[in-house]
């Protein structure tokens, strides 16, 4: 299944059934009386959240959706039915946005949330609804009211547990094959990864989300490289997991690139709780390791973690870290709630 995480669609909802002008028609009933019925709504255009969706590829193939108008009314007072109402299934994480992208309709973040995103018409009266003591034979029936239809965009922001960060051919699809069933592409060369990549771990008994961002290069906040596109899907991770190149010249430097990027996007992504690592040890002497090390301990101002995911070393060790810190984050969040409340 491809990744997809914009697209633009139309939906239109149900036109309202129109209303009836009937009589009753008898025999031995002398004063019938109008009984035309009212007509029934139309479909709304629902988006629900579900699970085991991680892609909006669905919607590159249909692009268009309309319900049903609801069905007229007719004679002996009978009402049209109601349209049955059409539902957009979509993964967890996305936000759904107008036309021109300004102002944000909803963000969909738990399963089995939903949102109308057109609300169908509703049924025009029948005559009877308009008899009174002084109008006891109306001829007025109205049409339904119609429905609404919009161009409206999705958007998907995957929500994992720790998103894996870096500069190009970092090993982070590496790491993630490593710990994980995920089969990302792995190569030799940047930009690999052209599209973000899930995969669960299991440490001490516990499960952990884990995102393959695609690499930042410099500039990425303006667009450069694969641009901001793929910085929107850290937004959504509790925990970071920042992987540097350990075959760099200046490994320092390669820690500041990114993080100069995340906080240039904005959106306190350079707030988040970061676990760093220093990646492709098993290509270095114990001497490299331990300069490197300092030197990137310098620069991040915290403890290095040193792994290889091709050798398998120490990567239980950062998947253990890693569990850790999405728990302490998580109490975090939880004080913080009770603290609001």
């Amino acid at each position: 299944m491809k990744f997809l995480d914009q697209q633009k669609i139309f939906v239109k909802s149900g036109d309202g059934g129109a209303g009836c002008v009937g009589f009753r028609r008898e025999k031995y009933v002398e004063f019938g009386g109008p009984d035309g019925g009212d007509g029934g709504r139309g479909g709304n255009v629902i988006a629900e959240c579900v699970a085991n969706l991680n892609t909006l590829i669905d919607f590159r193939y249909q692009q268009h959706f309309k319900a049903r108008r609801g069905d007229h009314g007719q004679g002996c007072n009978k009402n049209g039915k109601a349209s049955d109402d059409i539902i957009l299934k979509v993964p967890v994480g996305t936000q759904i946005f107008d036309e021109n992208q300004d102002d944000m309709i909803a963000d969909l973040t738990e399963p089995g949330e939903k949102v109308i995103l057109a609300k169908g018409g509703d049924g025009g009266f029948g005559n009877a609804y308009f008899k009174s003591a002084t109008n006891q034979a109306p001829r007025r029936a109205d049409d339904g009211w119609p429905g609404e239809e919009k161009w409206l965009w999705l958007q998907l922001k995957l929500i994992a547990d720790a998103g894996l960060i870096g500069l190009p051919n970092a090993g982070k699809s590496t790491f993630l094959a490593a710990v994980t069933r995920a089969r990302p592409k792995i190569a030799d060369y940047p930009f690999t990864t052209l599209h973000p990549n899930l995969g669960v771990g299991y440490v001490d008994g516990d499960e952990i989300v884990l995102a393959d961002i695609p690499g930042l290069i410099e500039g990425a906040h303006d667009g450069t490289g694969l641009g901001d596109r793929f910085l929107g899907h850290v937004e959504r991770c509790d925990v970071l997991l920042h992987l540097i190149d350990g075959t760099e010249e200046d490994v320092a430097g390669a820690y500041k690139t990114v993080r100069h990027e995340l906080a240039e996007y904005g959106a306190d992504l350079n707030e988040k709780l970061e676990v760093v690592a220093l990646n492709k040890i098993d290509a270095l002497t114990d001497d490299m390791i331990a300069e490197k090390s300092a030197e990137l301990s310098a620069a991040a101002g915290q403890e290095v973690l040193t792994i290889s995911g091709v050798a398998g070393m120490g990567v239980e060790q950062a998947l253990r870290r890693l569990s850790e810190a999405v728990v302490d984050y998580r109490a975090k969040e939880r004080e913080a709630e009770t603290v609001n409340e």
